[in-house]
């Protein structure tokens, strides 16, 4: 519990990857990838629950062993073009039939598997001392935004009307991207929210390129296994 309210982590993991098949229980550093969130959402003292929302049948046989509850998405919501979003809503209103009223939800991508259950606590103590109603964590941008082009009509131009990129990146006004490892919000907002994860007060927590690392295809599968035999080194 985060001040006597309840606090659930939910890892979303649905079927169907088409960039690598089997991507969320596939092994990284000999465990399945699903178990690195489950892990870290049962170090933290704060959650009450660990949730998967999954609409696989082999996803949910690893998430039980790995120690988390399991909840089942309708197929509509399981879809390439499903956002995340509708999910956590659907599993929100199954909670709410149930009689369960979590006043926080954390969100753990299982693509995000080097986050640590410090960041997890990072931003639980941030919403607490900043009175936020939501928190996710951010890296420094890969691409500065001054540095985009784009293409019109075949001919390249700044993204930003004005931009120079050929500035030093010490000249470059900062930029920041979210890195998906955690989001952390208050659940009556995101029932209330139609498109965003980040609701109501905004707070930010920065973390390191490392730890930042998402996983999309095999070649993000094989820079995580480095790290992680870099650090076991």
């Amino acid at each position: 519990m985060l001040n006597g309210k309840k606090v659930i982590a939910v890892v979303p993991a649905r079927g169907g990857s088409k960039s690598v098949p089997g991507k969320n229980i596939r092994s990284l550093g000999g465990k399945p990838l699903l178990w690195w969130s489950i892990d870290v959402a049962k170090q933290v003292p704060e959650i009450d629950r660990v949730i998967v929302s999954t609409d696989d049948a082999d996803i949910a046989a690893v998430g039980r062993s790995c120690g988390a509850e399991i909840y089942t998405r309708p197929a509509h919501l399981a879809t390439d073009e499903a956002l995340v979003i509708d999910a956590l809503k659907n599993l929100l209103e199954t909670l709410h039939s149930e009689g369960e009223e979590p006043e926080w939800v954390v969100l753990l991508e299982a693509t995000c598997p080097l986050r640590t259950p410090d960041d997890v606590r990072a931003c639980l103590k941030l919403l607490v001392e900043g009175g936020y109603d939501s928190v996710a964590t951010f890296k420094e941008a890969e691409l500065n935004p001054h540095r985009a082009w784009r293409l019109v009509d075949g001919a390249p131009e700044v993204f930003i009307p004005g931009a120079v990129p050929w500035l030093p990146r010490q000249k470059l006004p900062k930029a920041y991207q979210l890195n998906g490892a955690v989001y952390v919000f208050r659940a009556k907002l995101l029932a209330e929210e139609a498109k965003s994860l980040l609701v109501g007060r905004l707070g930010a927590v920065m973390m390191p390129r490392d730890r930042s690392q998402d996983i999309d295809d095999s070649i993000d599968f094989m820079i995580v296994e480095a790290l992680l035999g870099k650090s076991k080194s």
